[in-house]
């Protein structure tokens, strides 16, 4: 959203553009998979504190930047703190929510963030016209702080509660019931032999490749293609990322409604994740119509991507013990990162070449279609694994 009013100040073609995105989601790739590890360790509570702390800071610090490569150690520490959230998130859902439920909670985990992108462009673009964009910065790290605040305060284990009645844990009985798993660790390296852990994590590299190309280009398509400005952006911008959250709550609310009818796991996670999956290849026509189609376009895509990305999300939850859960989904959430690494390059080097945006949508189109054949390979039925003898 900044990135033409920073481009004023500091010179940044696509290729360093690109790299500024590599920066952060190098950082956030290996963080995700430390960060799961970092929650499975400290607890969710305590673990989540220390990472939004560092978020914020670390966001803060953008304000401060006064060329490129300050900008990308900014963006490098940004990609550090935001790695872990993920994995809290999911972690949290496993802790609180039985699984007729977790996929419904993650949706409207994701449509947060969704939410935040809506209100993002026209504020942000407001803060850029009023304060410039350093502000942009200041202000989210401070409204981080704040968060880290509220957290403290308010989260607890449902175990460890003090306001949880009797009638509350009745209703999520099934996650005290979940027997206690034996407490020797289980390695990342253990946790490769089971296909699933490929299949989810090579479908997050695949699937979020694309994702991460619309979230870091589309302000810079519209500014470069189409002629934009910061208030055209502002007024534009929001509408996918209000498609995303409408798909976050619709792809988990699916999965839970055809849970609730008697369907089986499997079937319900597949059948919404195949339905997901389906709408993204009409981006593929995103260059070729007038605007007012491009928008529609990328919002289908946004729905289609935010449901996927729910469903990916909650099947750790539905596949492993919970006291691994957060290093699966941080594995999962590295292969994601790693996947936008590396299309990151690919898309800069390929515009700076001359190829033109057409060609960039015509490989994206296709991620997702891809990575849920391979998830189809790989995890040939959704249900509780039986891993008991790994932990010795």
């Amino acid at each position: 959203m900044a990135i033409d009013a920073i481009q004023r100040e500091i010179p940044i073609n696509n290729t360093q553009f690109s790299h500024l995105q590599v920066a952060f989601l190098l950082a956030y790739a290996v963080m995700y998979a430390g960060g799961g590890k970092l929650i499975d360790v400290l607890g969710t509570r305590r673990g989540f504190l220390w990472i939004m702390l560092f978020w914020s800071l670390a966001c803060a610090s953008h304000g401060f930047a006064a060329g490129f490569g300050m900008l990308a150690v900014s963006r490098f520490l940004l990609g550090v703190g935001e790695g872990g959230g993920f994995p809290a998130a999911t972690k949290a859902v496993s802790e609180w929510f039985p699984s007729r439920e977790r996929s419904t909670a993650m949706g409207i985990i994701n449509a947060g963030t969704a939410v935040g992108a809506v209100i993002a462009p026209p504020a942000l673009a407001a803060v850029i016209e009023n304060l410039g964009w350093r502000w942009v910065f200041f202000l989210c790290g401070a409204a981080g702080l704040l968060w880290s605040a509220w957290w403290l305060r308010e989260y607890f284990a449902p175990a460890h509660h003090p306001g949880l009645s009797k009638l509350e844990r009745n209703q999520i009985e099934e996650v005290f019931a979940t027997p206690p798993q034996e407490k020797a660790e289980m390695s990342w390296l253990n946790l490769f032999a089971f296909p699933q852990v490929w299949g989810l994590v090579l479908g997050k590299f695949l699937s979020d490749a694309a994702w991460y190309f619309y979230l870091f280009w589309l302000p810079k398509y519209l500014y470069d293609e189409r002629g934009f400005d910061t208030k055209q952006v502002g007024y534009y911008g929001w509408i996918p990322y209000a498609a995303a959250g409408i798909g976050s709550l619709l792809g988990g609310w699916f999965s839970s409604q055809l849970l609730r009818r008697g369907n089986s796991l499997n079937f319900s996670r597949k059948v919404a994740l195949g339905a997901s999956a389906a709408v993204m290849p009409l981006v593929i026509f995103i260059t070729q119509v007038p605007i007012e189609w491009a928008i529609v376009l990328f919002s289908v895509a946004f729905f289609g991507q935010q449901s996927w990305s729910t469903l990916v999300m909650i099947l750790p939850t539905d596949l492993f013990p919970r006291r691994v859960v957060g290093s699966v989904a941080g594995l999962v959430g590295f292969g994601g990162a790693m996947g936008g690494v590396v299309f990151n390059l690919i898309a800069g080097r390929m515009l700076d070449a001359g190829f033109g945006y057409g060609p960039v949508f015509a490989i994206v189109s296709a991620l997702h279609a891809l990575a849920f054949i391979l998830l189809l390979f790989t995890i040939r039925e959704v249900k509780p694994l039986e891993v008991k003898g790994a932990f010795a």
